[in-house]
């Protein structure tokens, strides 16, 4: 099995941690990492382990340090509510203000964090275009050419159905979604009909391991 794949004429690199790696661009792209998501619901009642962002943190920084990434693309939904950056705790915000430090950052504005990302510093934009490639926080549906986008947080189950779920990469034609980065930001099945009215066909879950990328069917599509 291949550990990459086409996307336009570009060769992406599908990460076991579920970030994506352009190695022409030297850029990692990373979805949804929904930073403070166990404060938010803290504040609601609902207490989970605080560690959330710190973990997704840790695992983000490995992942610029091994692929050696100068920019990173970080695709909507970094902090689970607007209010999430003024929650981080200050050994988090130093670690990522250490990665920023390091590289050229961009978040891209999403439903949950709009535009909160750019008080910490960093690019922050709608979309982004680089080599054809377009990055967005939700699919555009009328967009015809290569997107990267984030957003539905796919994920499969193995075993014909009846495995564990992993979260996974999801390829539609010339659009690719990337799973959910964050700790606690949980996923969506593949064959959920939400991926067939927003791409308008059933996406291919694509599995990184050891070995390759894993290509699996979602069991909607075989229905």
């Amino acid at each position: 099995m291949a550990n990459s794949l086409l996307l336009g004429s570009h060769r992406l690199v599908p990460l076991p941690c579920g970030a994506l790696h352009w190695p022409a661009q030297e850029l990692l792209a990373v979805a949804d990492l929904h930073l403070e998501k166990a404060s938010a619901f803290a504040a609601a009642g609902w207490m989970l382990p605080p560690y959330d962002s710190r973990d997704t943190l840790a695992r983000l920084e490995r992942a610029i340090r091994r692929t050696g990434a100068r920019r990173v693309v970080a695709l909507g939904d970094s902090f689970h509510d607007p209010d999430g950056p003024g929650r981080l705790p200050a050994e988090d915000m130093q670690a990522l203000r250490r990665m920023m430090d390091a590289v050229e950052w961009t978040w891209i504005a999403g439903n949950h964090d709009g535009i909160a990302p750019a008080r910490i510093g960093g690019t922050v934009a709608g979309a982004l275009v680089v080599g054809g490639i377009a990055f967005r926080h939700v699919t555009d549906p009328a967009a015809e050419g290569p997107e990267i986008s984030g957003h539905f947080h796919p994920k499969v189950r193995l075993g014909g159905g009846r495995g564990p779920a992993r979260r996974c990469f999801a390829l539609a034609g010339r659009k690719l979604v990337l799973p959910a980065y964050g700790s606690l930001a949980g996923g969506l099945d593949i064959g959920s009909a939400d991926f067939l009215a927003a791409f308008g066909a059933w996406p291919t879950g694509l599995l990184p391991t050891a070995r390759g990328i894993a290509c699996i069917a979602p069991r909607s599509a075989a229905a």
